[in-house]
């Protein structure tokens, strides 16, 4: 996807996407080894709204971060709210929730609503359980060549489990091998995976402005009890049930441009 400008932070040189058009600006980021492309088909096509994304260091068109991390996603996030003219809504899809969440907390002056789309990473969490899947494809890149790093996972207790019970995630799972470079997935996948959202309980708490929580079930990796969890501690969050994206994408997606455009035009 081409990235309709760049900024440039810590010395990286980072992709931003301006979907464009008159409407109200929303900053809404994607999953962890995403990029725009996901943010572009989930977000709901409504000439009201103008989706931006910036695709997170190592992820799309931006340069890679050797030593990523949440804390340096969110203040890259911060530099672009602050440049979109005054506090805007701002969202994002598991990792891109966990960003938003982040700089909701971080810098309240910039963000006016708050969307978390099946997020991952829980309140006071370190290392979440639910994000072992990705680790363990991470190691595996590191330890094998692609084609055996792959067969290994596959054939592993964990992806059995998954094609049991979250079909979807064991599809993007499979799909990272075949994410070029794969050094590069490597380091994403077991970095981020294992490190803490960052946020407590009591900082969740003491936001105070309206707030979408969108979650699913048959997801492993995005559990719906956390997603209810977080609406729960942020007061008056609004929580919305999604198809499960497994069965039913188009019906997925649908629901989900339906929540956002609702919750912002409202």
């Amino acid at each position: 996807m081409t990235p309709s400008g760049w900024i440039m932070r810590d010395g990286f040189r980072l992709a931003l996407h301006d979907a464009g058009g008159p409407g109200r600006v929303v900053l809404f980021q994607h999953g962890l080894c995403g990029d725009a492309r996901q943010t572009a088909e989930a977000f709901p096509a409504d000439a009201g709204l103008r989706r931006v994304t910036l695709d997170c260091r190592g992820h799309g068109a931006s340069e890679f971060d050797p030593a990523p991390g949440l804390a340096k996603f969110t203040e890259d996030l911060v530099a672009v709210a602050d440049g979109l003219g005054g506090p805007v809504p701002v969202g994002g899809i598991s990792m891109g929730a966990a960003l938003a969440l982040r700089l909701a907390v971080a810098r309240p002056d910039l963000v006016s609503h708050l969307i978390l789309v099946r997020p991952a990473w829980g309140l006071g969490i370190e290392a979440p359980d639910n994000l072992a899947p990705n680790v363990e494809v991470g190691m595996a890149l590191y330890r094998f060549p692609v084609a055996e790093a792959r067969e290994a996972f596959l054939g592993s207790e964990m992806a059995a489990r998954l094609r049991v019970e979250a079909p979807d995630n064991l599809a993007s799972l499979s799909g990272f091998f075949a994410r070029e470079p794969v050094s590069r997935t490597a380091v994403l996948l077991t970095a981020l995976s294992r490190e803490g959202l960052g946020v407590s309980a009591a900082q969740a708490a003491a936001l105070r402005l309206p707030v979408l929580v969108c979650g699913t079930a048959e997801d492993a990796i995005h559990p719906v009890a956390l997603a209810r969890e977080l609406a729960t501690a942020i007061p008056g969050a609004r929580y919305v049930d999604l198809p499960p994206k497994g069965r039913d994408k188009a019906a997925h997606l649908a629901a989900l441009q339906a929540a956002i455009s609702g919750f912002l035009t409202e």
